[in-house]
């Protein structure tokens, strides 16, 4: 099949001269892919081994199914490994499936027959109508934009990283290799579970794409594989930020990233912690900082501010007393407190109030005078009310972090300013406080300036960025006159 020889050549799929162990189950897919290899391999000098798994599924049929493959090998000269298991019994005792058993049972056998052999390539038989299945298996479960993109023509094997898995026909559609089938009287046995419409794969199969290509589009197999192609390069982009960014020493803040660069970023991070992904944890990962998820077998698992990810026991929720008094006092100054870089100076005022800078992040300006010549810089406590700007009276603090929906974790984090007077003049998030805004009377200003320098603490926790960094906890303070 000369469509088979070109993808292997444009793909660098087989290299010549190489070891190669072909799948076969007997059906007849993989029986034409042995039988196409088979008149390339004096081409391009490749030695076969035929591999087949018994997973006596089926009783005398899965044994007739061996011994056509083995047949099939002797006539063709090629050396065949056979492995069986009892593929039930396996998925009961795992309480897993029988078709995930059953994957995971010969993708082992699969790689160890390579390593035997000496071959570090595996030829499978996927065609193109395999991926159109696939593609709509994978859309009604849910799947990311990683999943819909599909099989590629060469990925490492899930039992082997060293030994990758190849599929020469993965744009060659069904019908082709039927006609291929009946052209050269290929011998194939038809596995008569494939007709029972008991399992999702059948189903599609045999009604929901039959009236798609009946009803919408005859050409089914092609605009799906064009899509799937278009899916695998931006995913492909997408994860080669998402690399950039975890790898980087100085990079752009996490909330500034494209949100498909952020799901990516906690993808990997949760693989790189060992807990297998799902579309929820890595929402609710992603949307906040300090919400921890529960993972199995009850592991927490948080984002700090930084986009890292931390596994561990749960941070405590708990009020913390660390404050410091800062003197206002000459032209300018800077402190350090509770994970913030502050900076603040203070001048006269003689502008207008519509100059005054209104949703700049990191930025308020306030009524020096008002605010007086010390502030108190700590975090929330029980009993804490405040007036943010445009509110007609105070409220909870507690309410007001409840309505501006921040997880209980980071409430206990946020750092409060307290005014002279002992009001609450801003807190870290939210609003300027209503009596300390800049007024038509207002003489002098404090322009208060912050960035967060905020670090999950990692005592007794894995952190997947930058584990060796640690939350700077120290307090340090300095004016300029």
């Amino acid at each position: 099949m000369r469509q088979v020889h070109d993808v292997i050549r444009a793909q660098g799929l087989l290299v010549p001269g190489e070891a190669v162990v072909v799948a076969v189950s007997g059906g007849r897919d993989s029986m034409v892919l042995l039988d196409v290899l088979s008149r390339l391999a004096p081409t391009g000098g490749w030695r076969l081994t035929v591999a087949h798994f018994n997973h006596r599924l089926r009783g005398r049929a899965s044994d007739a199914d061996a011994r056509l493959v083995q047949d099939m090998a002797a006539r063709r000269g090629w050396p065949c490994r056979l492995e069986e298991a009892d593929v039930r019994r396996v998925a009961r005792n795992e309480g897993v499936s029988v078709e995930m058993a059953a994957r995971r049972l010969r993708h082992a056998f699969l790689a160890r027959t390579a390593k035997a052999v000496g071959a570090a390539k595996v030829v499978l038989g996927h065609h193109a109508d395999d991926q159109v299945e696939t593609f709509f298996l994978r859309v009604l479960r849910g799947a990311g934009v990683d999943g819909l993109a599909g099989m590629k023509f060469a990925s490492p094997s899930p039992a082997a990283a060293d030994v990758l898995l190849v599929r020469p026909c993965l744009e060659v559609p069904m019908a082709e290799l039927a006609a291929y089938a009946r052209r050269h009287r290929i011998a194939f046995r038809e596995d008569a579970s494939n007709r029972i419409l008991d399992t999702p794969r059948n189903r599609v199969r045999h009604q929901f794409l039959p009236l798609l290509r009946r009803t919408l589009q005859p050409a089914l197999a092609t605009t799906v594989t064009r899509l799937m192609a278009v899916l695998g390069e931006e995913t492909a982009f997408v994860g080669a930020a998402a690399h950039r960014w975890l790898a980087g020493a100085r990079r752009p803040r996490f909330e500034r990233l494209a949100v498909a660069v952020q799901r990516r970023v906690i993808h990997e991070q949760l693989r790189s912690l060992g807990i297998e992904p799902t579309f929820e944890w890595v929402e609710r990962l992603r949307q906040a900082a300090g919400r921890s998820i529960t993972v199995p077998p009850g592991r927490q698992v948080w984002r700090t501010m930084t986009g890292e990810l931390v596994a561990g026991a749960p941070l405590r929720a708990a009020f913390v007393t660390d404050h410091v008094t800062v003197p206002i006092k000459g032209r300018k100054g800077r402190i350090e407190f509770g994970g913030l870089a502050v900076s603040w100076s203070r001048r006269r005022w003689t502008a207008r109030l519509e100059e005054v800078p209104k949703g700049v992040p990191g930025q308020e300006w306030l009524d020096a005078d008002r605010v007086g010549e010390t502030l108190v810089l700590r975090h929330w406590q029980p009993g804490d009310r405040f007036q943010p700007s445009g509110f007609e009276r105070p409220a909870k603090l507690q309410d007001l972090f409840t309505n501006a929906r921040v997880p209980r974790l980071e409430r206990h984090r946020r750092v409060v300013a307290v005014a002279a007077d002992g009001g609450v003049c801003w807190v870290e998030g939210l609003r300027l406080g209503e009596g300390f805004k800049v007024r038509k009377d207002t003489r002098r200003i404090l322009e208060w300036r912050w960035t967060s320098a905020r670090f999950a603490e990692t005592s007794g926790v894995v952190a997947v960025s930058n584990p060796h960094r640690r939350h700077r906890g120290g307090i340090s303070a300095c004016a300029e006159h």
